[in-house]
């Protein structure tokens, strides 16, 4: 096992456009760049298959970053969905439940998803967990709150005896925030492939293109992303 570097990043890529930005940010920072993602029997799942796409432009290299890009590692967690009601992993309207929350919350994902990667990182060597949660324009999953981020890393750290950063640059942006960020990081190429490769839509719906990507373009998540395109365009225009 390599001994934790600061300058080593584990990066929770799923094909999203946040945790694509993330994967730019990780590289214009770091020297080795690692990504992990997790088939957990998501309904849109076409967003693993994003993540290559993703892969192979970001380590091209004509990027700034050129030789940073590491390994990828995909972790099967089908229990993580089977122990689910959430419309994301099951035929579940999308809709708010009677708890307040989304039925698109998934009970325990990011905990989960941040403790496998812990572990990934700990074996790798890598001191820095980058992911792409948010807590202004999000859909009110507790899991994504800067609190339980930071409550998060000290049980992991405590847990493991090491002292792993979780890092998370988007924790205070709005999606239109999030498209500028891609375009500081690697100008009008970077938001052409947030656009055009990575996937938002809960319903996994890649058949309609929009000018900020393809979706139903009627679910909570491509409406954030929309809404967010739009005030991006109309600020930078």
């Amino acid at each position: 096992m390599p001994s934790a570097s600061p300058d080593r990043a584990l990066v929770l890529l799923s094909g999203g456009q946040d945790s694509t930005t993330c994967l730019a940010w990780a590289l214009a920072r770091f020297g080795e760049v690692e990504t992990v993602g997790f088939d957990y029997g998501q309904r849109h799942a076409v967003e693993l298959a994003c993540r290559d796409a993703v892969r192979r432009e970001l380590a091209r290299s004509d990027w700034p970053w050129p030789g940073r890009l590491g390994a990828d590692h995909l972790l099967a967690l089908p229990t993580l969905g089977e122990v689910s009601s959430s419309a994301l992993t099951a035929e579940v309207a999308i809709a708010v439940a009677a708890n307040g929350l989304p039925t698109t919350f998934v009970p325990g994902r990011n905990l989960v998803f941040l403790a496998f990667a812990a572990a990934l990182a700990y074996r790798r060597g890598c001191r820095r967990i980058v992911l792409g949660v948010c807590e202004t324009d999000y859909s009110g999953y507790p899991d994504c709150r800067d609190d339980t981020i930071k409550a998060m890393q000290v049980a992991l750290n405590l847990g493991l005896e090491t002292r792993l950063v979780l890092e998370t640059p988007l924790m205070r942006v709005d999606k239109a925030g999030t498209f500028a960020l891609a375009q500081e990081l690697g100008g009008e190429r970077l938001v052409a492939l947030v656009v055009e490769e990575t996937h938002t839509c809960y319903l996994g719906d890649r058949s309609r293109r929009h000018d900020w990507g393809y979706g139903c373009g009627t679910c909570p998540a491509c409406e954030l992303r929309g809404a967010g395109f739009r005030r991006w365009r109309e600020g930078s225009g």
